[in-house]
Parts: structure tokens; C-alpha cells; sequence
């Protein structure tokens, strides 16, 4: 990974000094708060928060603030800042049954147990710019809009609410997740080695670049990769962390976060080793973030053909070195922008090798016409 170039100490200093300027802007407008960019730019701190690895929305607002809206250099600065904080404890596994939901939806049962939520979506707004948010101050109605959080400070705790996929398993027409005690490596403390397990390759698709997942999961839709995914449910809500204290011989709270989790059905004809049934596809991201843990699903599901006893028909989403390797944008974002850097001695080594290349061509040129 490049991260820093030496060299021409004033120059790089004007241009800090400059960025700096720059970032700031117009010194007649007030300047952007953290709360503001946390609290009115939710969703930018939610993919800057999971591609980055930490949750933490105050942390997520200063790094885009700093990089002045740039969400991949912002998710830099949180990864390069997550390695130096130590690592206390390892917290248990969340039970998202237990969600606090602020939306759940369902595209394979409309009448589920605990109905759907639609929730704070885009998904039936018309689209169109509006030309009211130009305006200062509040709109009118967003004071009287009552609270509708489950789980808020004096509620009961949130019902357990059971995952559609289990009604399909209680039938037996859906394939059987296997449970495992085992710990599944840490992507950001160990490198990553092929092949890898599910759990490894989820690790790496949640911290991948949005819109390269996305492109892949369609990918999957327009044919390459054969699946045929339904949404069996997509669920937002906060959930409680929880970590063994050894003295005590319990678990213990120590706090809560947003997730948006999501489990799609698919269709599968069966293999030599496997019967007609569904299959499960997964997703599961840092706050609110319908779009990625759709097509982190998506991705999950394709590259899940080996274990399966499906074909490999040479898609880019079954590829799991192509996805693994090319979906982090920091990887790719640093060896792509290296490139800018002075590569003054190996393009005046290029250039000689040309020149001699087109010497000697001209030379046996000019030898053929002779002998003609």
C-alpha cells in the first residue's frame, strides 16, 4: 500500500496549507460541525464506518469532514487510525433476532409474524429534487413527527422477532445453515490467504467498496453467475454487544450498535450432493445500508457455487480471488493513485528501450529495402 511520498519539504507544506484553505471553503459560511455531518449525513457515515472497520459515527463525521467529502479517503484515514487502538476484548456474537428494528421488510412473505416495517427508505419517494431543503430552518412538520424507535430508553426490551429463512427450514425447503464454534479469522489483524472460508470471504465483501460490490451483485442478475435471488428479509435496527467478563462468569453489556442485515433466497435446481431446495445468501453492514448488504448477499451467494456442487461458469462475482482481491478500495485505491507519484527512472528506462526498439526496426527496414 503507497500512503506517502518524500521530498520538496515547502512544496508539500503549501500544498497542506492549500488543502487546508481549500477544505474550509468559503470563510463567510459557517463552518460544517461534526454533529451536523453525523446526525445530517447519516448514510456517508454509516459506508464510512463499515468499509473502515470501526464503529464509531463521531469518528466516521471528522474523517469525511477532513476529507472534504472523499468517502474512500475518509474510510483511509478511520483504517489507518483503527490500528493504533488496542484490542480489549472479543464481544459475542449479535443476536440480530433480538433487533430493535426501525424498518423490516420482506419480498417472499407479505403476512410475516411481526409484520413489515417500511421505515426510513427511499424507496417511495418520487425522486425528485426537492427545493424546499434550499430553505433555512426546520420543515414544519419534522418536530411533530412522533418517536417510532423500538427499544428507546423506558421501552421494554425488543420481542425476539424469528428470521423468515426459518419458517422455509421448519418445511425443510431451504438448505440447513451449519452451526460452528469455531473462530473465524480476522481479516483486519491476519492477511488474507485462498482459498478462504464464508466467514473470511463475508469479512472481506463488508469492508469492500460499495459500488464494486454492487456492480458484481448485478452482474449476478444480468446472468453471470446463476442465481436468482429473492429478498427473503432485510432488517435495520440496533443490537446489543456483549462481552464475557471471565471474573464475573457472564456476559455483559457494554453497548449497541446499527446494523442492516440481510438474508436473500435463491433458487437452486440441486447437484450430484445436494437436494432440490433454497439457498441462503447473507449480508450484514454498519448501520443503514440497505444497497450493500443486499449485494453483499448476492456476491455471498455466487461465491458459494464450489461448496454448493454448482459449475463454475467463469463469472467475475464466483471468482473468489477476483472479488477478494479487487473489492477493497484502499488496496486498490492506493495502487492505482501510486501511479501520480514520480516514476522519473523507470520512464527514462522505458523511454531508452523504445528508442533502441524503433533504432534497430529501422535499421532492418532500411537492410531489407537494401537487399531488394
Amino acid at each position: 500500500m503507497y500512503v506517502a511520498v518524500k521530498g520538496g519539504e515547502r512544496a508539500i507544506e503549501n500544498a497542506h496549507q492549500w488543502l487546508a484553505e481549500e477544505r474550509r471553503g468559503d470563510l463567510s459560511i459557517p463552518e460544517l460541525t461534526i454533529p451536523q455531518i453525523r446526525e445530517q449525513m447519516k448514510l456517508a457515515v454509516n459506508r464510512v464506518m463499515a468499509e473502515g472497520s470501526l464503529y464509531d459515527p463521531d469518528l466516521a463525521a471528522l474523517a469525511i469532514k477532513q476529507a472534504r467529502g472523499d468517502l474512500i479517503e475518509a474510510v483511509f484515514l478511520i483504517r489507518a487510525y483503527r490500528t493504533t487502538l488496542p484490542r480489549f476484548a472479543l464481544s459475542n456474537p449479535v443476536d440480530t433476532g433480538a433487533m430493535a428494528m426501525d424498518r423490516r421488510i420482506s419480498a417472499t412473505f407479505k403476512d410475516l409474524p411481526g409484520g413489515q416495517v417500511l421505515g426510513p427508505t427511499f424507496d417511495y419517494t418520487h425522486r425528485l429534487l426537492d427545493f424546499a431543503l434550499m430553505a433555512e430552518g426546520e420543515a414544519p412538520f419534522a418536530a411533530a413527527l412522533p418517536s417510532t424507535q423500538a427499544g428507546a430508553e423506558g421501552d421494554d426490551a425488543p420481542p425476539h422477532v424469528p428470521h423468515v429463512t426459518t419458517f422455509l427450514d421448519r418445511d425443510g425447503l431451504i438448505e440447513t445453515d451449519p452451526a460452528t464454534d469455531t473462530t473465524p479469522p480476522d481479516l483486519t489483524r491476519e492477511p488474507l490467504e485462498l482459498p478462504a472460508d464464508r466467514a473470511l470471504r463475508l469479512q472481506g465483501i463488508t469492508r469492500g467498496d460499495e459500488g464494486f460490490i454492487l456492480s458484481l451483485a448485478y452482474s449476478t442478475q444480468r446472468g453471470y453467475g446463476r442465481t436468482h435471488a429473492f429478498v427473503g428479509e432485510l432488517r435495520i435496527g440496533r443490537v446489543a454487544v456483549e462481552v464475557d467478563i471471565p471474573e464475573l462468569g457472564f456476559a455483559v453489556e457494554v453497548g449497541e450498535v446499527e446494523l442492516t442485515e440481510c438474508e436473500t433466497v435463491n433458487q437452486f435446481k440441486g447437484s450430484k450432493t445436494e437436494p432440490p431446495q433454497f439457498t441462503r445468501g447473507y449480508g450484514l453492514v454498519f448501520g443503514q445500508s440497505e444497497r450493500k448488504s443486499i449485494a453483499m448477499s448476492l456476491v455471498d451467494r455466487s461465491l458459494r457455487w464450489q461448496e454448493l456442487g454448482e459449475d463454475f461458469t467463469g463469472a467475475p462475482a464466483q471468482d473468489e480471488e477476483f472479488v477478494l482481491y479487487h473489492c477493497d478500495n484502499i488496496q486498490a485505491t492506493g495502487f492505482l493513485e501510486h501511479i501520480k507519484l514520480p516514476h522519473y527512472v523507470d520512464f527514462q528506462a522505458e523511454l531508452e528501450l523504445v528508442r533502441r526498439l524503433r533504432a534497430e526496426a529501422q535499421a532492418q527496414a532500411q537492410q531489407q529495402e537494401a537487399a531488394e
